[in-house]
């Protein structure tokens, strides 16, 4: 029975890198080159001048800018010529496919290929983009682009910078405007500490595994493990949705679009590992191969997936950083020490073979009558042989 849950396991989660593998082409059209974390903080600090139904804000941990424009004037964003670059307005959002930045912004490192017909002199070949209100593009202006950092970082690097204050222009008409932001260093946290937490904790849970699964401290060790996979689980979908409301989705519409679009295994390992924690709570049959399974799908797909964030200043959500390490942390713990408890108690469980059958006495040979093997029988000292 052991053997066939392993199997089972086994290609569940073969199946689950395989779809990971799949999803991930889709992704990649939308944004899918958005950082885990950054040390560099971008910021926007005002619109001027202000418009109605014009608002700027930073989005995927600063590495894209969202312009919204509800006005009834359509709002041109200027490339890194003075050229039109974006148009926003009531008839949707509109790219110069002459502009270099159409291009060059598709990626955050801007190392896209220009094209002939790339000329910021010639006159705007508008393209219809989207129908909506609101365009997020990444903007060099407002970016780090540069594989070392800046020279007072090097100089100091734990301390905060200002890197620069930088604007991006905006036409409206014959009106002209800018949005102002800021870019800051941040000094990372110390890694080491939170890998140390990390493993420290999921060494403490999973040595509730080895406590004896039948008594009744093992029957409270699977409750145990059951409730912190459960808060695991809800800690994963928290961070994944706070992943998508970074992103700049908005609405219940709007974050379930981008959590199925390129978050899906995150969500469903998460809710998962909440339905495996129930299971375990219950105290269902083969709830420890449950708690193994569903905590081995968590850390993988939604701990170590985020673990960049022990590493960076600037997590990808809309909370303080720290707040985003200790979903994930708690993530690792939950996970990993669930699946190591529940390998331990599967390998308890596990049938002791049966001792092996006695081997049977040998048999005399008999040959012509006289049995070979056997002493010859003495009746007293003086009979001959």
């Amino acid at each position: 029975m052991i053997r066939d849950l392993v199997t089972r396991a086994g290609l569940v989660l073969a199946g689950a890198l395989t779809a990971t593998a799949a999803f991930a082409a889709p992704a990649a059209a939308h944004g899918a080159d958005a950082p885990d974390g950054t040390d560099y903080r971008t910021e926007v600090s005002a619109v001027a001048p202000a418009r109605p139904g014009l608002t700027v804000r930073v989005v995927e941990a600063g590495a894209r800018l969202e312009l919204t424009n509800t006005g009834d004037r359509a709002v041109e964003v200027l490339g890194y010529s003075g050229e039109p670059y974006l148009r926003v307005g009531p008839d949707g959002v509109y790219e110069n496919v002459r502009s270099p930045a159409t291009y060059l912004n598709r990626t955050i490192a801007g190392d896209t290929r220009l094209p002939a017909e790339a000329n910021p002199a010639a006159a705007p070949d508008w393209r219809r983009v989207d129908g909506s209100s609101t365009v997020r593009w990444h903007d060099q202006r407002a970016l780090w682009r540069e594989s070392a950092p800046p020279p007072q970082v090097r100089a100091a690097p734990d301390r905060e910078h200002r890197v620069r204050d930088w604007t991006v222009p905006l036409r409206a008409g014959t009106e002209t405007g800018e949005i102002r932001g800021t870019l800051d260093w941040v000094p990372p946290p110390n890694a080491y500490v939170w890998w140390v937490v990390a493993t420290v904790g999921l060494l403490a849970v999973g040595a509730l595994g080895l406590l004896p699964a039948r008594s009744g401290p093992g029957a409270r060790a699977l409750a145990g493990l059951g409730a912190l996979l459960v808060l695991g689980g809800v800690a994963a979908v928290v961070f994944t949705v706070g992943r998508e409301l970074d992103a700049g989705a908005q609405g219940v519409g709007g974050v379930l679009t981008g959590l199925l679009g390129g978050q899906v295994w995150a969500l469903l390992t998460g809710l998962g590992a909440v339905a495996a924690g129930v299971f375990a709570l219950a105290r269902r049959p083969a709830a420890d191969f449950a708690l193994a399974l569903a905590g081995a799908c968590l850390a993988l797909f939604a701990g170590l997936a985020n673990a960049a964030v022990f590493a960076r200043a600037v997590a990808p959500v809309p909370w303080p950083a720290s707040t985003a390490r200790i979903l994930v942390a708690l993530i690792l713990v939950a996970g990993a020490g669930a699946t190591a408890a529940g390998a331990l108690r599967l390998h308890a469980a596990r049938p002791s073979p049966p001792p092996p059958a006695p081997s049977p006495p040998p048999s005399p040979r008999v040959d012509h009558g006289v049995v070979v093997g056997d002493e010859p029988e003495q009746s007293g000292p003086d009979r001959a042989p």
